[in-house]
């Protein structure tokens, strides 16, 4: 699609500002679909989301992107301990699957059944933490 051209629509727009936070967070938790497994594929649903909305605007003269600056202290204090037990649980729950998988293994090893607990259930997928766009973490 070639954005240069006149918009389809007929209406034409000198600016574009976009706030990001309404951008990235709906990308690292999208409704009705996964969440992203990696830092990377965080960046690309971000991408692919600014280029939708830029195709449809077609900004002549200015994109904005705003991203807030540092939140005050206590905010930061107030999400990265809700996020961190968040991740605490999530680790905690995984725990358990492990123990049941093993479990259920061990019972299917006994049987003389050729039923494979690996065949039904994949292995547990490393998946991008969302702790990575908490304020106060040391890469954002």
């Amino acid at each position: 699609m070639d954005t240069s051209k006149p918009n389809p629509n007929g209406e034409e727009f000198d600016n574009l500002y976009l706030d990001m936070n309404g951008i990235i967070h709906p990308c690292v938790h999208p409704e009705g679909a996964p969440a992203p497994e990696t830092e990377e594929q965080m960046f690309i649903e971000v991408f692919k989301y600014i280029d939708r909305l830029f195709a449809i605007v077609r900004p002549r003269k200015v994109l904005y992107m705003a991203i807030d600056g540092v939140a005050p202290r206590a905010k930061m204090n107030q999400q990265r301990s809700r996020r961190f037990r968040a991740a605490r649980e999530a680790g905690e729950k995984l725990v358990k699957e492990q123990e049941l998988d093993a479990k259920e293994e061990a019972l299917h090893a006994s049987s003389a059944s050729s039923f494979s607990p690996a065949s039904i259930k994949a292995a547990h997928k490393a998946h991008f933490d969302t702790n990575a766009i908490t304020p106060g973490n040391p890469r954002r």
